[in-house]
C-alpha cells in the first residue's frame, strides 16, 4: 500500500469515528461541533489575554480603520479578475483558443488546502495556514472586545489534525442574527448591537491582519534571501554504468565546480574541458555532495566522445509526441536539418515553428555509448498555454541543458543557481511595476522560470549554501526561507479571498453594509433598503460562485472530459 492511500484510509477511519461519536452525543458533551471531518474545538479560556490586548482601543480602531479602504480596493480588484477570467473564457469559445484542462483549472488547485493542492506543499502549507487563519480570527476577536461584542468562545479546528483557529462572536450582536434559545420566564437584559461603523471595523480587522502578516513576513523573506549562495550551476545528473565515475563513487545530483583545478561554471565549460581529456590521464573532479566539497580522482578510458542534445524529462499526455512514442529519457539530437546540441538549440527551433507543421525528429535512446538513434515523422499541435502563441507543439518538458562524456562516464545538467538566485533577489525592485506583483504571488504557479518555486527544498538544495551569519544555521536557513514564504504567500491570497463581496465571507458583510449606507443616502433608511442590499449581495455571491465552476469546467466542455 502507497502513502497516499494509507493517508486516505487513516482519515477515512477518523472521519468515521466522528461520525459515530457526534451521533452518540459525546462530542456535543465536550462542546465539540462537527462539520463533516472538521470538528470546531471551542473553550471560553483566554477570555482575559483578549481583553488585555484590547485595552489599546485607539490603535486597534486605526488598525481596523485602515483595514477597510484595502478591503475595498481588494475587493474591486478581486471582482474585476473574475470578470475578466469570465471575459477571456467567453472570448476563447468564440475563437476557438479554449485551453487545454490543466492543473489551472482543477478544482483541487483553486482552494489553497496544503497536501490537496499541488502547487502547495504539505509540511509548509499546513504551518502557513495555521498561523493564516490565527492572525485572521484573532484580530477579529480583539475588535469585538474592543467595539464591546461578546466573543462566546475560542478555539481550533481539527481535521485529523490542527488546520486552524477561530474566535465566535455573539452573531447577534455583530450581525443582528435572531439566536435560537429556550424559552425561560426571566427577563433578560436587551444585548448591545454593533452599529454599522461598528461591524465594518469587527470584519476588516481580519483582512488587514493577514496583509499585514503578509508584508511583513515577505520583507523578512527577502532580507533572510540575502544570505543565501548558489555553489555552482552544473550538476551530474547520471552516471554511465560501468565508467570511471561510477567505479571512483561519484554519484547523480552532486554539483560539479571543476575538472583538474579548471573551474566548470556551465556546460560549455564541462564540455570544451572533457573533449581535451586523453585515455590513461588522471582526472580530478571537484564536487559538492549534500553541501560538502569532494575531490574525486580517476583515470580516463576510452575515447573522449562527448554527446550532446536535449533530455526528455517527461511526456505530455495526449501530445504529439506522445502519440508517435517518444518516451522519457531519450535525447534530442536533430530535428530536420538543425542539430540540438542545447537547450537554446530547441527552444529557437520550437519558436519558429506552427500549427501543423510537420517535423522530423532524431533522438537517441538513452545517454550510453551504444544508444540507439530513433527518428520520428511528427506534426506540430496547436499551442496550448497561451492563446496569442502561434508557434507549434510538441508536448515535451525537458531537463536543463546538458551533456555527457564517455571518457570519465558523467552525464550533467546546467541549472543556472545564480541566475535563477538573481532573479528572486530582483522582485521587491520591480514591486513598482504591475511585472513584480504578477512574479511574487504567481511563484507557487510559475516561479523565476516558468516551472513554479515552492521553496528551498529536492533538488534545489544542492545548488545552494548559507553565508555570513546564516553559516550556523545550517539547512535552518532553508526551513525559516520556506515558512516565510509560505506565511507571506497564503496570508495574502486568503486577505484578497475574503475581499470577494460574497457572503458569507468578510468581504460579502462589508459589501453589504456599504451598499445599504449608500443606498441609504438616495432612498432613506427603511426595510426595502435592507432588502435591496441582500439581493444585491445575493447575486454578486452567486456569480463568484458560478464564475469559479465555470473556470473548472469550460476547458473540460471544450475538449471533453
Amino acid at each position: 500500500m502507497n502513502s497516499t492511500n494509507l493517508v486516505l484510509l487513516v482519515f477515512l477511519l477518523y472521519w468515521l469515528i466522528v461520525i459515530y461519536l457526534d451521533r452518540r452525543g459525546t462530542l456535543g458533551k465536550y462542546n465539540i461541533t462537527a462539520y463533516g471531518p472538521i470538528l470546531m474545538l471551542r473553550t471560553t479560556k483566554g477570555q482575559e489575554f483578549l481583553d488585555r490586548l484590547a485595552i489599546h482601543k485607539r490603535f486597534w480602531r486605526t488598525f481596523a480603520n485602515i483595514g477597510l479602504p484595502a478591503m475595498l480596493i481588494g475587493m474591486l480588484m478581486m471582482f474585476l479578475l473574475v470578470l475578466f477570467i469570465d471575459y477571456s473564457l467567453i472570448r476563447s469559445f468564440q475563437t476557438q483558443t479554449v485551453p487545454q484542462p490543466g492543473k489551472f483549472n482543477e478544482p483541487r488547485n483553486i482552494f489553497m488546502i496544503p497536501g490537496i493542492n499541488e502547487y502547495i506543499p504539505f509540511y509548509w502549507g499546513a504551518i502557513a495556514l495555521i498561523v493564516t487563519l490565527v492572525v485572521h480570527e484573532f484580530s477579529h476577536a480583539i475588535l469585538c472586545k474592543v467595539e464591546g461584542i461578546k466573543v462566546k468562545s475560542m478555539g481550533i479546528l481539527l481535521a485529523l489534525i490542527p488546520i486552524g483557529g477561530f474566535a465566535e462572536p455573539d452573531d447577534e450582536q455583530l450581525l443582528g442574527k435572531k439566536e435560537e434559545k429556550e424559552t425561560t420566564t426571566e427577563q433578560e437584559e436587551p444585548k448591545k448591537l454593533a452599529t454599522r461603523s461598528e461591524r465594518v471595523r469587527v470584519l476588516t480587522a481580519g483582512v488587514m491582519a493577514n496583509f499585514v502578516t503578509a508584508l511583513i513576513a515577505f520583507i523578512l523573506f527577502f532580507s533572510v534571501l540575502g544570505s543565501l549562495s548558489p555553489v555552482g550551476d552544473v550538476m551530474v545528473t547520471n552516471v554511465v554504468s560501468g565508467y570511471p565515475a561510477e567505479q571512483a563513487g561519484v554519484k547523480p545530483d552532486m554539483i560539479l565546480t571543476g575538472i583538474n583545478d579548471k573551474q566548470v561554471n556551465n556546460a560549455h565549460d564541462f564540455l570544451f574541458y572533457a573533449r581535451t581529456l586523453q585515455p590513461g590521464s588522471n582526472v580530478t573532479l571537484h564536487l559538492i555532495d549534500g553541501r560538502i566539497r569532494k575531490d574525486i580522482s580517476m583515470v580516463a578510458t576510452g575515447s573522449n566522445e562527448t554527446r550532446t542534445g536535449v533530455r526528455v524529462f517527461n511526456v505530455i499526455e495526449g501530445s504529439p509526441a506522445e502519440a508517435s512514442g517518444i518516451k522519457e529519457g531519450m535525447i534530442i539530437v536533430r530535428i530536420d536539418n538543425t542539430d540540438i546540441k542545447e537547450l537554446d538549440d530547441f527552444v529557437n527551433f520550437m519558436n519558429s515553428t506552427t500549427e501543423g507543421q510537420k517535423v522530423e525528429v532524431n533522438l537517441l535512446s538513452n545517454s550510453s555509448a551504444n544508444a540507439s538513434m530513433a527518428s520520428f515523422d511528427i506534426e506540430l499541435a496547436k499551442y496550448p498555454y497561451q492563446t496569442e502563441a502561434k508557434k507549434g507543439f510538441l508536448g515535451i518538458s525537458y531537463s536543463p541543458e546538458g551533456a555527457t562524456s564517455y571518457s570519465i562516464g558523467i552525464s550533467i545538467g546546467q541549472f543556472r543557481a545564480r541566475d535563477y538566485l538573481a532573479m528572486l533577489k530582483s522582485i521587491p525592485s520591480l514591486m513598482t511595476g504591475l511585472s513584480g506583483w504578477i512574479l511574487l504571488f504567481g511563484l507557487p504557479m510559475f516561479g523565476p522560470g516558468g516551472e513554479g518555486f515552492q521553496g528551498f527544498s529536492g533538488l534545489l538544495l544542492n545548488f545552494y549554501e548559507p553565508t555570513g551569519w546564516a553559516v550556523p544555521l545550517g539547512m535552518g536557513i532553508f526551513w525559516i526561507l520556506n515558512i516565510l514564504l509560505w506565511i507571506g504567500w497564503m496570508n495574502f491570497y486568503a486577505g484578497l479571498f475574503n475581499c470577494l463581496p460574497a457572503v458569507p465571507l468578510d468581504g460579502g458583510h462589508v459589501f453589504r453594509d456599504v451598499m445599504t449606507s449608500s443606498l441609504s443616502k438616495i432612498m432613506g433608511n427603511g426595510e426595502k433598503v435592507e432588502k435591496i442590499s441582500n439581493s444585491i449581495v445575493i447575486i454578486f455571491a452567486v456569480l463568484i460562485l458560478m464564475s469559479f465552476v465555470f473556470v473548472m469546467i469550460a476547458p473540460y466542455a471544450a475538449h471533453g472530459f
